[in-house]
């Protein structure tokens, strides 16, 4: 291997060494773990909000068999729609900002 082929090398082994290090950050972060533990409650609480809708698509489901991507499109939609309505990026960074002191004591909490 020459000499010019080391060099191109390198920069390119150095990047893969900082894109770990920024991945192997971003995993380890405590505030990440927190908040990714409350966007999954976030998200349950949207599913509780939207129960009516998936339990009248289940039964759709149940009731159309293979049929089912037709006979219950409308039903579908409504799920779509509630789950895009409170389980959205926005909602959730007012559900962050309104629960600061919670995200913080769990992010205290996990470094401990």
């Amino acid at each position: 291997m020459s000499q010019s082929e080391e060099e191109g090398k390198q920069p390119d082994q150095m990047n893969r060494a900082q894109v770990k290090d920024d991945g192997r950050d971003a995993r380890l972060s405590f505030r990440k773990f927190a908040e990714h533990k409350m966007k999954r409650e976030f998200k349950e609480e949207a599913i509780k909000k939207c129960e009516v809708h998936l339990k009248n698509f289940g039964q759709c489901a149940q009731e159309s068999g293979l049929l089912v991507v037709f006979k219950c499109r409308e039903l579908n939609k409504k799920i779509n729609e509630c789950m895009a309505e409170h389980n959205s990026p926005e909602k959730f960074e007012e559900f962050l900002k309104a629960n600061q002191h919670e995200l913080e004591k769990r992010t205290l909490r996990s470094k401990t």
